[in-house]
């Protein structure tokens, strides 16, 4: 449980949120007991239904994070937040962490294996060189989170892919809004462990950005909500998806932005969890509004 984080509720939200998989059982990994079809899988199906994708998430959040605790295990002994994650401890061996992460992937395959070509090709590309390469990232640029980003927000274009078989421009426009909210987020998440990143070598926009992280974080929350306002445009959304999604998302932001202090690990985390449980769940509810009211 540990090592996939599934007890971590707002890790698993921020990246269910744009992927949009709708599931029969969210167990641990969604909280909101079969709610929500996310962003991407909602402002997708204004025409068509929604399909399942059961525990989709949940394995995806477990194999990146199996994979990321394997090579990140040096670093994370370093760092006071990640010290006792269960290979930076020893409480696991590398040999078990390796074969829990293939049982993912099997699962995960399989799940998949039905999809349209579009929608594997895509989902293959999320998976092995954008999702593996991403723990390496922090060894070797400062700009990690922008990965991350590119890593998490293809689940966009696949799960448009997956509920109408091709990958319009609204979806490439709410994948640049959901790349700039990860670099958001992410920001703000690694701003926790700045001074112990700082002894272990781990490389970080929050370190890049340094004094300007707040002037920077407006430019980043802007993008994301002019990007969600094109979409919705491109998408043909009615009003309600309007007011509720970008205004409300907008009015979030900055609030957000308001009381963040990034010099405090606290109200860094704080923020992080605010974008998991309540951005993500109002722009959602906005979605949702529209595709009730349409339908």
């Amino acid at each position: 449980i540990k090592l996939t984080r599934i007890g971590y509720f707002a890790g698993s939200m921020v990246v269910f949120w744009p992927y949009g998989e709708k599931f029969k059982y969210f167990n641990y990994c969604c909280l909101i007991h079969r709610l929500s079809k996310a962003w991407a899988l909602t402002m997708s199906a204004r025409t068509i239904s929604l399909p399942y994708f059961d525990f989709c998430c949940l394995v995806i959040i477990g194999a990146g994070c199996i994979w990321n605790d394997i090579l990140d295990r040096n670093f994370d002994a370093q760092v006071e937040r990640t010290k006792n994650r269960p290979l930076a401890s020893g409480k696991i061996s590398v040999i078990g962490a390796i074969l829990f992460l293939c049982a993912h992937m099997i699962i995960l395959i399989v799940m998949i294996w039905d999809v349209n070509r579009l929608a594997w090709n895509v989902g293959l590309l999320a998976l092995f060189p954008l999702m593996g390469i991403y723990p390496m990232m922090k060894r070797i640029t400062y700009w990690p989170q922008a990965w991350l980003g590119i890593a998490i927000n293809i689940g966009v274009s696949m799960a448009w892919a997956i509920t109408t078989a091709s990958i319009p421009t609204a979806s490439l426009v709410l994948s640049a809004g959901c790349f700039f909210w990860t670099l958001w987020y992410d920001t703000i998440y690694a701003c926790q462990d700045k001074k112990d990143d700082v002894n272990a070598g781990v490389k970080s926009t929050a370190l890049l950005f340094g004094s300007q992280i707040k002037r920077i974080l407006i430019l980043f929350g802007t993008v994301t909500m002019s990007a969600l306002t094109i979409s919705g445009i491109l998408n043909s959304q009615s009003p309600p998806f309007f007011v509720l999604a970008v205004f409300g998302g907008a009015f979030h932001l900055a609030w957000q932005l308001y009381a963040l202090d990034v010099d405090s690990p606290k109200s860094c985390w704080q923020t992080f969890e605010a974008n998991a449980f309540y951005f993500g769940a109002i722009v959602e509810a906005g979605l949702i509004l529209d595709y009730v009211l349409l339908n």
